[in-house]
């Protein structure tokens, strides 16, 4: 059996405006971006949706960021299963040290042990051996941030509304329920649930949702009460923090803005859709090039037989499957009107890959920076 999950329910004022944001990973531009989008203050509630850290450069910078936003602000951070990692390794359980080496490894200078450790003194983690001096050292010289991360906890109920970093199967009971699947809950909407309440959620990006467009803005789906928002910030490089804006926690209204850092150009040529366009994601993103030009690549996408054109930059080496796999990437052309401000993502030979709205795609007009 596993650790039950910590629920909390705060009394949060009917009429009082909360921010719901996820999975940062350690992006605190993003995170200060999409705040000051949304003009955050100290009369809203900020609820962190877990995946606070892990991935991104800034972890303890952002670590340190939101303790402070907790000292001054309402704000109710959950724990995602990145940021349970930590928190594993910080409390030693039982044989995570094995299991975890090997993150610490990959994710060098981006996991928050390493950076930790960077303060005090210490190279990025190499082996196992390491650990058991390495926790003791960081309890002991930052025990703030160690007794923050512990205290994480899982779920928050309130009003007409549930947050959770991963999903729940039901709405009742809810400290009966296992507080890691919880955390890490592939694939949520596609499991056919409904619930009463609205159900928020995170971790799984939504562009993984559909296989024709990428599209990074909140999934709402008011049949079944359940939001997804995660929008792929560090994961992906067209991704975005979304802050859904709930401005009374009894009702459900919901509306939202997001953050991408990218420069914005405006379009000067008008763009039709393109029609059944395929949409790669990483779990099925194995290709074969067939030929380069430039800085592109004509490929075939393995599984679908699809062939389109991909950044040359967006190609990975081949891997143990004996195929090249690539970044989630399209060949959708957006709909653009002259005059649109759109997100800069990359120039490529072959165009321009573009944000509008939230959804990402190829613009092959001329275009010019904004103002």
């Amino acid at each position: 059996m596993g650790r039950k999950a910590t629920v909390i329910r705060p009394a949060i004022e009917p009429g009082r405006r909360v921010l719901c944001v996820s999975d940062i990973h350690g992006n605190l531009p993003f995170l200060k971006g999409v705040l000051a989008k949304a003009c955050f203050s100290k009369d809203d509630v900020l609820i962190l949706l877990g995946d606070i850290l892990e991935k991104g450069d800034q972890s303890l910078a952002t670590l340190r960021y939101v303790m402070e936003l907790c000292r001054e602000h309402t704000v109710y951070p959950l724990s995602g299963n990145c940021d349970h990692i930590d928190r594993a390794f910080l409390e030693g359980r039982p044989g995570t040290d094995a299991d975890l080496t090997p993150v610490f490894r990959f994710w060098r200078e981006r996991a928050l042990i390493n950076q930790l450790g960077a303060e005090l003194g210490r190279p990025p983690v190499r082996s196992q051996e390491e650990l058991p001096a390495l926790r003791a050292a960081i309890r002991e010289s930052f025990p703030e941030e160690t007794a923050f991360l512990c205290s994480l906890p899982h779920i928050l109920e309130a009003g007409n509304y549930i947050f959770v970093h991963g999903g729940i199967p039901r709405e009742d009971r809810l400290e009966e329920l296992d507080a890691y699947p919880c955390m890490k809950n592939d694939d949520f909407m596609g499991q056919g649930l409904s619930f009463r309440k609205w159900v928020v959620v995170g971790h799984w990006p939504v562009t993984l949702y559909r296989s024709d467009i990428p599209i990074a803005r909140p999934l709402i789906d008011r049949e079944r009460h359940i939001v997804s928002i995660d929008g792929g910030c560090v994961l992906n490089l067209d991704g975005q923090l979304n802050a859904l804006i709930i401005p009374d926690i009894t009702g459900d209204d919901m509306s939202y803005v997001a953050y991408d850092g990218l420069p914005v150009v405006v379009a000067e040529d008008a763009q039709a859709p393109s029609e059944d366009p395929i949409n790669i994601r990483w779990s099925d993103s194995a290709v074969e090039v067939l030929r380069e030009e430039g800085d592109c690549a004509w490929c075939r996408h393995i599984s679908s037989g699809r062939e389109l054109w991909v950044p040359k930059e967006y190609l990975y080496p081949r891997r143990a499957d004996g195929h090249i796999h690539c970044e989630d990437t399209t060949d959708y052309l957006l709909p653009v009107s002259p005059g649109d401000r759109l997100a800069l993502v990359r120039r490529s030979s072959r165009g321009c890959l573009v944000k509008k709205d939230g959804a990402s795609g190829w613009y092959l007009g001329r275009s010019h920076p904004a103002d």
